[in-house]
């Protein structure tokens, strides 16, 4: 009788979870890393919002600095959006939250625009990143017996860099995001919703390559179905002082891109 009782409790915990759990993995490079202030982070319920970490094959509760230094992808330092995000889709969908960290700094889209060992996502390069991405994606969804709800991508920066430099074009950086998201489809499920932050401008740096990629995330997100434009602010931190320095967003501009993504993945998965 007691063994029934359990398998029962396991079967119940486990479409409990399917049904109140929102798995999402977390890519890209060092906004998605998070470069902001943990103490001005925001603080999730007890309960509400957790990360997985492959190390450990396990849950742990999500607050900053996020991130694991596993798999070549970072910790934040020390404050991150991800928090932010949690604490306001939990508020909204009464889900638990689990985040799938998977980004690292300085890593490219097309291998054109990697730099030294800061990894891309293309299919080749120094550092490839993509595979690692998938294994954490699946052992995650494995330990929690849930699909990955969508991707968060957080990326543009080095090759917007690379196209003001002549090494990229705007066309190749393009087909290497449209690239991504197929291959990440290819491995997660093909309607799985793609939710990009657009990328921002380097203070004092030329902003002609920032537009460009600004201008191709959108053109991807109006062309392919199930991808999303989720933040587009970014391009107007410096004006409001959002910045930590020239590239990096300071917790504030974390915290409003966490909770503005949270309404907008929120009203997508409604529809």
């Amino acid at each position: 009788m007691k063994v029934v009782v359990y398998l029962i409790c396991i079967v119940m915990c486990n479409c409990a979870m399917g049904q109140a759990g929102a798995l999402f993995l977390v890519a890209g490079q060092s906004n998605a890393v998070g470069q902001g202030d943990s103490l001005q982070s925001a603080q999730c319920d007890a309960g509400s919002a957790y990360e997985y970490s492959f190390i450990t094959n396990a849950l742990r509760e999500l607050k900053d600095p996020v991130g694991i230094a596993e798999l070549h992808f970072e910790k934040a330092h020390t404050g991150s959006a991800w928090p932010a995000f949690a604490k306001a889709f939990h508020q909204l969908s009464g889900k638990k939250v689990i985040i799938i960290q998977a980004a690292r700094g300085g890593s490219s889209c097309h291998i054109k625009a990697e730099m030294n060992n800061y990894g891309t996502w293309d299919t080749q390069g120094h550092l490839p990143l993509f595979d690692s991405a998938i294994i954490k994606a699946k052992a995650a969804a494995h330990n929690t017996n849930m699909p990955v709800a969508g991707i968060i991508w957080s990326q543009g920066e080095r090759d917007a860099n690379a196209i003001n430099a002549g090494q990229l074009t705007i066309t190749e950086y393009k087909n290497a995001l449209e690239s991504v998201i197929k291959r990440f489809r290819n491995e997660l499920g093909e309607k799985i919703p793609f939710y990009i932050i657009q990328t921002g401008h380097y203070v004092n740096h030329p902003v002609n390559g920032f537009d460009e990629v600004r201008k191709s995330q959108e053109e991807v997100a109006g062309t392919m179905k199930h991808v999303f434009i989720v933040y587009s602010d970014t391009n107007t931190f410096r004006q409001k002082q959002w910045m930590k320095d020239e590239i990096h967003y300071n917790q504030t501009a974390l915290n409003d891109i966490g909770k503005e993504i949270a309404n907008k993945v929120f009203l997508t998965n409604k529809k």
